[in-house]
């Protein structure tokens, strides 16, 4: 394995600000960001379909950067990291596992979003000693009631983006109503804060294949989500239109002692329209 940066005593406080590194290890080249100050347990943050370095919320991201070590990271095929998509979750969660290793961490904490929730929770099922704490937004088990049906509500509500010339996570994200809509265009904003050094473009080809794989873990066994005994924090928006609201539910139900937020008249990106909210929550989380 090799990193193409040294690593450095200087803390990064604004994900905007992160530098672009990368790693080697099991023949692929993993492109990533880390902030905060170095020591203790890491934070490693798993994206959402779609999705590269450049698409998470620095209002979440920063927070928890301040006393955590944070890591964000292109999984295999995505974004500037090389090789190809893998085309089921579990192999997705053994590519995690890789890059984990690969920067020399044996525990970690997660924050997951959607599919890198998925990811996240075939991680701590197939490596469970690698993960202390996880935190498990918008996102839904194995075998969830309409998982497989994401594809359908993704390509359509692209569809109302493009005649709109809006961003598609307006649509997929946020409700379309009152408050859902600034929310929306303010999270999409927020994105473009990085202005150099952004990251590489998902394929179609990634994108295709990522779909493929919620399918298959939509349409499989149900979880036993017994398995996971780390300490779980689970939160979404009442009206998920991509990863049905209830299955956060069920998922708090199933995961014992788990802990679970639902924000009112909000969808799939709750916790970016109430992030003032629940950065200081996930945090909290974190540090006890």
């Amino acid at each position: 394995m090799n990193s193409n940066l040294p690593s450095s005593d200087i803390v990064i406080p604004a994900y905007k600000d992160a530098p672009a590194r990368t790693i080697t290890a099991g023949g692929v080249t993993y492109a990533y960001r880390e902030l905060g100050p170095k020591g203790g347990i890491p934070v490693v943050f798993f994206v959402h379909l779609a999705a590269n370095l450049d698409n998470w919320d620095p209002r979440i991201i920063d927070p928890i950067a301040k006393g955590h070590h944070v890591i964000t990271f292109d999984n295999r095929g995505v974004g500037a990291s090389s090789g190809q998509v893998p085309d089921t979750i579990e192999a997705m969660a053994d590519d995690a596992e890789t890059f984990i290793k690969a920067l020399g961490f044996d525990k970690v904490d997660i924050f997951s979003f959607s599919l890198g929730g998925m990811v996240a929770q075939a991680l701590v099922v197939k490596h469970p000693g690698l993960v202390r704490k996880l935190i498990l937004t918008g996102t839904g088990p194995a075998g969830g009631k309409d998982i497989d049906k994401v594809a359908g509500v993704t390509y359509f509500d692209i569809l109302r983006a493009t005649l709109t010339r809006s961003d598609p996570k307006e649509f997929l994200f946020f409700n379309r109503n009152a408050s859902g809509k600034p929310a929306g265009r303010a999270f999409v904003d927020r994105l473009k804060e990085r202005t150099r050094d952004r990251d590489v473009p998902v394929t179609l080809k990634a994108f295709g294949t990522q779909l493929k794989a919620i399918a298959a873990w939509g349409r499989s066994p149900s979880a036993d989500l017994s398995r996971i005994t780390q300490p779980t924090l689970i939160a979404n928006g009442d009206n998920d239109r991509m990863v049905p609201s209830v299955l956060s539910t069920d998922m708090h139900r199933r995961i014992k002692g788990s802990e679970l937020i639902i924000y009112p008249d909000s969808g799939h990106g709750g916790i970016f329209q109430f992030h003032e909210k629940f950065a200081p929550l996930a945090v909290q989380f974190l540090d006890r």
